[in-house]
């Protein structure tokens, strides 16, 4: 066992504070049949301070060969696991370097069955069914079990990468060219790629399968298997027009390509912010571009997190809460300040549902969470750092005067930071650090009648009511109000398809939301409103949610089955955590949720199940 020391980040073994990786290059081989990758990673290191004489290194559940520097071998140490840390590779180094030495060290070594990071995907569990698929994902800390590195958003690097691959690689990084083997026949090649843009190891990303590519725009092309092309390329044609939106808003784009991959069900986020190729669900794929708001939320991603990023998981708000305000800016500028004010709604709503979820008091809805002793940040994982981070930025947006003067500080705040790792203190400084140098000391006194201290270290929700807009919102409500009033009436004639027909796919998910909020309904109303409404068979991934949530607090038994197979049919956390909840506590649904997961457990990302088997009691929560 290696207990972290003293850092800034407290989820990392690596001693970060005494030597630091400027770049690393993998040397790998795709291994479907032992479902693994082999082969190396070169680190490039700096010494940060004289007389180091070990390197210590993240790992997890990767099966460590050998260590060299040039061509002498290196005596190493695979420590016990600690906690969801993993196990410390400490590595001996041949001499005691002196502060501003840099030197190389290879690593030879493959990941194994238990790796969280990458997961292969038989061809059954692929749209074609004809080849296998793997995706990684590393975020927060699972790039240790891809990558022995200094797994710490606190240290970026450049990176490249050479994969040899009898299917097509892509990769966070741009394309540099591909090489046929010298035996054409085995359909072998290797793919190189270089990103030069500093990165931490959670941005570094790899996808494998029957990939094919379409131009969506003058930087984008959108990637998947070819069974949905067609779809994905029209769901996300408007891409280009988020990225000039962020650009408008913020700083020229860095990344050069804005790619999307579009990724096998089983991928458990929304979308993963890897620069040049963002990984998106195909649940976004609802037919009507009503979901394509995630596209916003990643594309705000290559600024805030990518460019400007988290020195420790601790302050995981900077990425998130930035993001969301940033998504939500694009998604004004080009939608109207009424649609902002509407996606602001029921953001809220949606952090409401996280904190009744910890407790209004669990530390889990602190802004900054305390991750000591080990503490998996994927247990903090959560609508918090979301959802009250924006509503912090929004709110320090108005005490300041709005936008004409927020909007001029998030450029500066973008062009201060980027690609350095900064903490919540490092962000606050910078705040009054500007406000006072462009504005003088009557907004510094503005800013000092907010109250950080809670706002940042207390739990709960917002100290303060956001009072957004409900222009768009009130239609929903009113909607919601009648079904409410309706329990005791035995006339149900007033409702109709008319209800709903001027709704956006938004403005439908507001009105379950609301009701959501109310005691459960009768199920005599639940019938009725699917009766005219529709909802069972709607495409659109976050109505199904929203829709299965009404109908499971009530117990609606006609609806198991459907939830049965939306959470089987798709691996995305947002879905199928709540509704395995909800099925676990309905009646005569907590076997049947069981049952479910232990008969598709295979299908999920290991994130996923993981945190599952804690929700529905198979493992036990800390």
């Amino acid at each position: 066992m290696c207990v972290p020391p003293a850092t800034i980040d407290l989820s990392t073994q690596a001693n970060i504070d005494q030597v630091k990786t400027t770049h690393l290059h993998l040397n790998w081989i795709v291994d479907f049949e032992n479902q693994n990758l082999h082969g190396n990673v070169v680190l490039d290191l700096v010494t940060l301070v004289d007389h180091v004489d070990k390197v210590v290194l993240d790992t997890s559940y990767l099966e460590i060969k050998s260590v060299t520097f040039g061509k002498e071998s290196l005596k190493f140490n695979v420590a016990e696991r600690y906690a969801s840390l993993g196990s410390a590779l400490t590595i001996d180094l041949p001499v005691v370097e002196k502060a501003g030495t840099n030197f190389q060290l290879k690593i030879d070594y493959e990941t194994t069955e238990k790796c969280t990071a990458v997961q292969f995907l038989k061809p059954e569990q692929t749209l074609g069914g004809k080849h296998p698929y793997l995706f990684s994902q590393s975020e927060p800390i699972h790039g240790r079990a891809m990558i022995p590195c200094q797994d710490s958003p606190s240290v970026k690097v450049t990176y490249s990468a050479s994969v040899r691959s009898h299917l097509p690689v892509v990769m966070s990084a741009l394309q540099t060219g591909i090489d046929e083997d010298m035996d054409k026949e085995n359909g072998f090649k290797t793919y190189h790629f270089s990103q030069k843009t500093t990165i931490p190891s959670y941005l570094i990303a790899i996808a494998v399968g029957n990939l094919v590519g379409k131009e969506i725009g003058p930087r984008s092309t959108v990637w998947c298997e070819p069974e949905m092309i067609e779809q994905a390329a029209w769901e996300f044609a408007d891409t280009e027009s988020f990225v000039a939106t962020g650009e408008a808003l913020l700083t020229p784009y860095e990344w050069g390509r804005y790619d999307l991959l579009v990724l096998p069900p089983s991928f458990p986020y929304g979308g993963m912010e890897n620069p040049c190729l963002t990984f998106v669900t195909p649940t976004l794929l609802a037919g009507d571009k009503s979901a394509v708001n995630v596209i916003a939320h990643e594309i705000a991603h290559s600024w805030m997190g990518n460019l400007v990023t988290t020195n420790a998981w601790k302050h995981y708000w900077l990425n998130e809460g930035w993001t969301v305000f940033i998504e939500r800016k694009i998604l004004g500028r080009l939608n109207g300040e009424a649609t902002r004010q509407f996606e602001a709604l029921s953001g809220l709503k949606a952090l409401q549902e996280s904190v009744d979820l910890f407790g209004e008091d669990s530390l889990k809805t602190v802004l900054n969470p305390d991750l000591r002793d080990g503490a998996d940040p994927d247990d903090f994982f959560s609508k918090v750092p979301y959802e009250k981070g924006f509503n912090f930025l929004y709110h320090i947006e108005k005490v300041v005067g709005g936008p004409a003067i927020f909007e001029p500080y998030m450029k500066a705040y973008v062009e201060h930071f980027a690609s350095t790792s900064i903490s919540t203190q490092d962000w606050k400084d910078f705040l009054f650090e500007y406000m006072q140098k462009t504005h003088g000391a009557s907004m510094v006194e503005k800013l000092n009648t907010i109250d950080f201290d809670t706002w940042i270290n207390k739990p709960g929700m917002p100290p303060v009511d956001p009072e957004f807009d409900t222009t768009l919102a009130d239609a929903c409500f009113d909607l919601a109000k009648r079904w409410d009033a309706a329990r005791e009436s035995d006339d149900l004639s007033s409702f109709s398809a008319k209800d709903i027909e001027n709704f956006s796919a938004g403005q439908k998910i507001v009105f379950l939301e609301k009701l959501t909020d109310a005691e459960p309904l009768p199920h005599r109303l639940i019938e009725k409103m699917d009766q005219v409404y529709n909802f069972t068979p709607n495409h659109n991934a976050d109505l199904r949610l929203r829709w299965q949530q009404l109908c499971l607090m009530t117990s609606y038994e006609p609806i198991y089955p459907e939830v049965v197979k939306f959470v089987t049919e798709q691996g995305r956390m947002k879905f199928v955590r709540p509704l395995y909840r909800l099925l676990h506590q309905a009646k005569n649904g907590a076997q049947l949720a069981v049952d479910t997961y232990l008969q598709h457990k295979s299908f999920y990302h290991p994130i996923a199940a993981q945190l599952i088997e804690k929700d529905i009691g198979l493992v036990k929560s800390l």
